[in-house]
């Protein structure tokens, strides 16, 4: 079981980096952001971003391979269809939306469009760009603050 062991301290060392990040963004960097002059903003944001979405690009894969390593070292796919771990689900669910924005829809859907909002409306698009970090934190906060109960209360 030292495989567990180490695959839960990886684990959570991911996640408190990954969502750790997603905090300081939400809470510090997007609003110092929008307090900058609109025509430094892109630049300001560009300087964040490429550096944390970098970092995030190893941390959430490895949040969720670990976590598929200690599921199945465990034997606890079957938990995943009781409803009094919904946590689980959460978790997977945050995972799956991180996965989808960090490799998918920022690289190849979102980039060009929001340079191209940025540049018509500075205010809306940080405003867009904010609001939806706040519900991704949301998210991410009520399924890490349900696995630490469920595992631990």
């Amino acid at each position: 079981m030292d495989d567990v062991v180490i695959a839960r301290a990886l684990h959570v060392l991911a996640v408190v980096h990954w969502i750790g990040g997603v905090a300081l963004v939400t809470l510090v960097v997007l609003p110092a952001v929008r307090a900058a002059a609109p025509s430094r903003r892109m630049e300001l944001f560009e300087t964040f971003e490429r550096r944390f979405s970098a970092q995030a690009r190893v941390s959430v894969p490895l949040a969720g391979l670990t976590g598929a390593w200690m599921a199945d070292r465990l034997g606890l796919w079957s938990r995943f269809l009781d409803p009094a771990a919904w946590w689980l689900g959460a978790m997977v669910l945050v995972w799956l939306m991180f996965m989808a924005i960090l490799f998918v829809i920022e690289p190849f859907l979102v980039r060009d469009s929001f340079r191209q909002r940025v540049l018509a409306d500075s205010d809306r698009a940080f405003r867009l760009v904010q609001r939806t970090h706040w519900m991704l934190l949301g998210a991410a906060v009520i399924a890490t603050a349900g696995g630490v109960a469920g595992v631990h209360g």
